[in-house]
Parts: structure tokens; sequence; C-alpha cells
């Protein structure tokens, strides 16, 4: 007679890494890092916590590898090759293309909710931008304020973020994705265009 699987419960070896992945990253969106504990993520993802450990490490590990923004900086790079008065505006269709992506959202939720409420994740999360997000782009922008000006372009996804998805204001939240772009185009021309006056 075959025996019965535990119910809610997978097999370690048939798990995979997406799936703890997937149950983490929706668990720090839903309640934060402080309480998105190893235990409750290893329930959403049917496995033992111990799996969750060995898999990903330390809950601190977990979140860099589960939280990382999802940006490619060679996509945000891309926007600033062409014509330097199109710049705000491809950067602009990148930034709104990223939260129109549903999973994409939610990871970006996530972590801006829990760099707003838990110093420990704002750490993480500031270690991980400025080593794989600004440091990239800041190196293809001309001027020695580069890193400054790609961090308040920055400024601009986070947000539409927490002013949109996390304090859901409505006339952000329900905007057009092409009105977005419109609006957003010139803000972002301002600080990565060449017309930005330099620093003294």
């Amino acid at each position: 007679m075959q025996q019965q699987r535990p119910r809610g419960r997978r097999p370690g070896p048939s798990v995979t890494r997406e799936v703890i992945a997937e149950a983490a990253a929706a668990l720090f969106a839903e309640v934060g890092y402080e309480r998105a504990t190893v235990r409750a993520i290893a329930a959403r993802a049917g496995v033992d916590p111990r799996l969750v450990t060995h898999r990903f490490g330390t809950k601190q590990e977990l979140f860099v590898q589960v939280m990382s923004p999802p940006i490619d900086p060679e996509t945000i790079a891309t926007a600033l090759v062409g014509d330097p008065a199109g710049t705000g505006e491809r950067l602009a269709r990148v930034m709104v293309a990223l939260l129109t992506h549903e999973p994409t959202r939610w990871r970006f939720l996530g972590l801006v909710r829990a760099a707003a409420t838990e110093p420990a994740a704002a750490t993480l999360l500031r270690e991980v931008v400025e080593r794989a997000v600004l440091a990239p782009v800041a190196a293809r922008l001309p001027g020695p304020d580069a890193s400054l000006r790609v961090a308040l372009a920055g400024s601009q996804l986070v947000g539409l973020v927490m002013v949109g998805h996390v304090v859901q204001v409505g006339a952000v939240a329900d905007a057009d994705p092409e009105q977005l772009v419109r609006l957003l185009a010139p803000v972002l021309q301002h600080y990565l265009g060449p017309s930005l006056p330099s620093s003294p």
C-alpha cells in the first residue's frame, strides 16, 4: 500500500529554490522583514524550516537573495544610450514597466516596506543598491556628481512604490502608464540629461 505524503508538506528533494524564494518574497512584502520568520516562510512554502536555511543560509542572506532590487543595471544603462534629449523618457518607460509587471512590483513593494520600517532591512537594501545598481549606472554618466544624480532619479521609483502601492494614493496607483511616463520623463531628464548644471 502506497504511503501517503503529509498534507501541506513537500518532500525536500522536490522543492526548488524558486518555491522558497517566492514564499519569502511574498511574506517580506506582506509583513516586513522582522515579522517574516524563517518558520513562517517555510510554512508558506510547505517545507521544513531547516530546508530554508540549508538552501539560503540566514534570514539576512535570504532577504538579500530574494529581495535584491529586480533591476538589471544594463537595462538602465541602455536607457542612457541614444539621443540625450530622450534619456528621461527612456528611463521613465523602464521604471513604469517594472511597476506594471506584477512579480517585479511585489518585490519592490516588499523592499520599500521593509526598508521603511526595519533598520536591518534598510542597511541590507542600501548595500545592495549601492553595489549592484548605483555604482554601475553612475559609471556611465559624466561628472563628479553622477552617483547623486542616479540616486535622485532612483528616488522617483521609490516614491512611486511608496505613494502608489504602500500608501495606495489612487491618483498614482490608478494612473495610466503612458501618463506616468509623460510626467516622469522631464524630472528624470533634469537629473540625468546633459543640461544639469555641474557641481561647483
